[in-house]
């Protein structure tokens, strides 16, 4: 068993998730990998399932009875992890936007570097992101500097959703208590990590759009984030953080 292991929340990703999945395994660090899926249609869980035999003891799957959005994949990973001896919990994308070459950098600045959390950052260095339209870049540029600007975190990328959490972070973090489901729910859990006075790092990567499988934003996952920032910063001023005890 690994001290570290990768989630990664599928819908529909049959055409990736092989992929991602050894990509992952060829890597020098070795990571164990819990895909929770969410009765993708196309089989994306029957090739899950073929491959558990072929990396027994290191791939796991959670299936669900449906898609029930991104912020209650991770929770359902983040309390399967912490019921096992992970030191090191990521989050990542099937798709390959996530480079898993950068699971090592997230690793070695959380384990070497004083992290409690480690960012997966497009913004810290300028902008990188490859093959997004100019007005996508632009609304999540802007978007990020508006959740910056809400909550006072010192965070370029505060959308990212590609990150390492110490345990200890996840331990003292009331994840039942957590409200959102899409992008809000990257803000959420960032700014909650900060208000209990964690040291969050930000590591330079590059973002490529997917090239197979369709996106899962939607209008509604981003008026959430956008309405759901306020909503944290109001009640951030009347209510005083403290880590959790379970």
């Amino acid at each position: 068993m690994s001290d570290s292991l990768v989630i990664i929340p599928t819908y529909k990703e049959c055409e990736n998730i092989e992929k991602i999945i050894r990509k992952v395994f060829s890597l020098d660090k070795e990571f164990d990998v819990l895909i929770i899926e969410d009765n993708s249609p196309d089989g994306t869980a029957d090739i899950v399932r073929r491959l558990l035999s072929e990396f027994n003891g290191r791939l796991f799957m959670e299936e669900r009875k449906g898609k029930l959005g991104l912020g209650t994949a991770y929770i359902h990973g983040f309390k399967w992890a912490l019921n096992r001896a992970y030191n090191y919990i990521f989050e990542m994308d099937a798709d390959f936007s996530h480079n898993p070459n950068d699971l090592l950098k997230l690793y070695d600045t959380c384990a070497n570097k004083n992290a409690d959390v480690a960012i997966g950052s497009r913004y810290i260095n300028g902008v990188n992101v490859v093959n997004w339209p100019m007005g996508r870049v632009l609304m999540s540029y802007f978007a990020s500097s508006y959740v910056r600007i809400i909550t006072r975190m010192k965070i370029r990328d505060t959308t990212a959703g590609f990150k390492c959490y110490k345990r200890d972070v996840l331990k003292a973090i009331n994840l039942d208590k957590i409200r959102f489901t899409g992008y809000a729910f990257q803000i959420e859990m960032k700014f909650i990590a900060w208000k209990l006075g964690f040291n969050i790092v930000e590591v330079p990567i590059i973002f490529t759009d997917r090239t197979e499988g369709q996106s899962k934003m939607s209008k509604g996952i981003f008026k959430e984030a956008i309405l759901g920032v306020i909503s944290l910063r109001m009640k951030s001023i009347f209510k005083k953080y403290k880590k959790f005890e379970a």
